[in-house]
């Protein structure tokens, strides 16, 4: 109620107070604001690389440009707040770049001459996000490809590590934890691939998408628009595209259904977790670290925040692919008007949870404490009964007929009466009923033993398992270890940006 408000300065910047999942310096360098700066220098310098390369601009300007488009000259706040004048970033940016690319050539060779000619804010931003995504969407898959590692490693090392599988709450059938973590390796290297297989098209157009002012550009020489939107996309490292897309926003959604679909998997894994860390369950436990899972009034107690806050950021991504395809269909005319700016923040926002909660997913997976005793003490908690399906068809044919009923009736009915003796005495119950339904001469004693075992009623657990691995040997076969690999994408991505 009192006090004066703080209206920030340039370094006020949003750094996730809000947002915990994405709160990392990795997720900032790559997403943040610096980063859109820096890949909208990076489509300009690009550009103007282009165009002297191809005899458009003047000798030695791409240089210039290139210098001039470091992102660090640049202050962000205040070219966001001067974006409100033209309605994006790119505007405000051009009387920037071009200011500083005159006073490093002054009047030598008229480096200013290569800066967005024939371009339009639309093909820079596009591109630009295009150019963000890329960069994010490598470091993501290093992290996904660690993370199905150490899933595939807990895959083969419990492959006979019995458990409890359950169906709506309840238990279900003996499981084995190797299905399991074979299971979420299946969900999170399919994801993986999706997002692999995604392409970041470069835009071009011009004003209205007819490349009107890049016929000119290039009339008289050896070279046309669409060579040059070709050259721009070689220079950047992104993929050609066929056509100007400021309409058609198949880029735009197919990358934001390929990160929601990860947050899709990271979110059934955390969920899980969540779940089997429960004190009454116990079978897993995140790993630990200092300050993690701490409470601010309950000492005690070691909460599984790396679960949480990957569930958190799945929550989250449907609503922002909705707002991504609820754009796409209001893009109206040649050159849209507000859907296309709902886009970036939706999209960067997918970017920043997806990289966040696989950063989290990682260290989960790698560290992830596995309990095989209490898995199977809660597996025995069910008793016999969890058998009930395999006797019943292993039995049932073998029964004749009694009181009208047929040999599934006859064992349903040893279940009914089992279930309603007390529980602690269930599973004693159930086999004294089915010893006295099943004669002696029909199922010797070892024969029923043999049936009651959790482990002999496990159908073809482990090859689905082996299938599983098998069919994504570029997941299963990466190696695990520190976060270099994601630190070389990191060094990669800034590479790309200072294009």
């Amino acid at each position: 109620m009192g006090g004066a408000v703080h209206f920030g300065t340039a370094a006020d910047g949003d750094v996730g107070l809000l947002s915990p999942v994405s709160a990392s310096p990795l997720v900032t360098a790559l997403t943040g604001d610096f980063a859109v700066l820096a890949a909208i220098l990076a489509v300009e310098s690009g550009w103007a690389a282009v165009l002297e390369k191809a005899g458009l601009a003047p000798a030695g300007s791409a240089a210039v440009v290139a210098s001039a488009a470091e992102a660090g000259r640049y202050d962000a706040a205040d070219i966001a707040l001067r974006a409100r004048g033209g309605g994006n970033p790119v505007i405000p940016l051009l009387v920037d770049l071009r200011k500083q690319v005159t006073a490093l050539d002054g009047a030598r060779i008229g480096a200013v001459k290569a800066v967005h000619t024939s371009l339009t804010s639309q093909d820079v931003l596009d591109t630009a996000l295009m150019l963000l995504a890329r960069n994010t969407v490598e470091a993501l898959l290093a992290d996904l490809k660690g993370t199905t590692a150490a899933l595939a490693a807990l895959a083969e090392k419990h492959a006979d590590t019995l458990c409890v599988a359950r169906s709506l709450t309840q238990h279900a059938l003996p499981y084995t934890f190797g299905l399991r973590s074979a299971q979420w390796f299946h969900g999170l290297a399919t994801a993986g691939q999706q997002l692999g297989n995604v392409h970041f098209p470069v835009q071009f157009g011009g004003a209205a998408g007819t490349l009107a002012a890049g016929t000119v550009l290039t009339a008289g020489s050896a070279t046309n628009p669409f060579d040059l939107a070709g050259a721009l996309g070689r220079q950047l490292g992104l993929a050609a595209a066929p056509a100007p897309w400021h309409t058609n926003r198949l880029a735009i959604t197919s990358v934001g259904h390929a990160l929601a679909s990860v947050l899709d998997a990271c979110g059934k894994i955390a969920a899980d977790v969540l779940f089997l860390s429960r004190p009454e369950v116990a079978e897993l436990a995140e790993p630990r670290g200092a300050g993690r899972g701490v409470s601010s009034a309950m000492p005690q107690k070691q909460n599984p925040v790396l679960s949480v806050l990957i569930r958190s950021a799945a929550l989250q991504a449907p609503q922002l692919v909705a707002q991504l395809h609820l754009a796409a269909a209001n893009f109206n005319d040649e050159r849209p008007d507000a859907a296309w700016h709902t886009e970036w923040p939706a999209l960067r926002q997918l970017l920043r949870l997806a990289l966040g909660a696989a950063g989290h997913l990682r260290e989960l997976a790698e560290g992830l404490q596995v309990f095989p005793d209490a898995m199977r003490r809660n597996l025995d908690l069910a008793g016999p009964l969890l058998l009930a399906e395999g006797v019943g068809a292993a039995v049932a044919p073998l029964l004749a007929e009694q009181d009208g009923r047929n040999g599934k009736q006859q064992l349903q009915a040893v279940v009914d009466r089992t279930l309603q003796a007390p529980a602690a005495g269930q599973a004693d119950t159930y086999r004294r009923l089915l010893r006295e339904a099943v004669p002696a001469e029909t199922l010797s004693d070892g024969q029923l033993a043999e049936l009651l075992d959790p482990a002999s009623y496990l159908g073809q657990a482990a090859e689905i398992a082996r299938r599983i691995l098998a069919a994504f040997p570029d997941f299963e076969l990466f190696a695990p270890g520190s976060s270099a690999d994601t630190n070389s994408a990191h060094n990669d991505a800034n590479g790309a940006n200072r294009g």
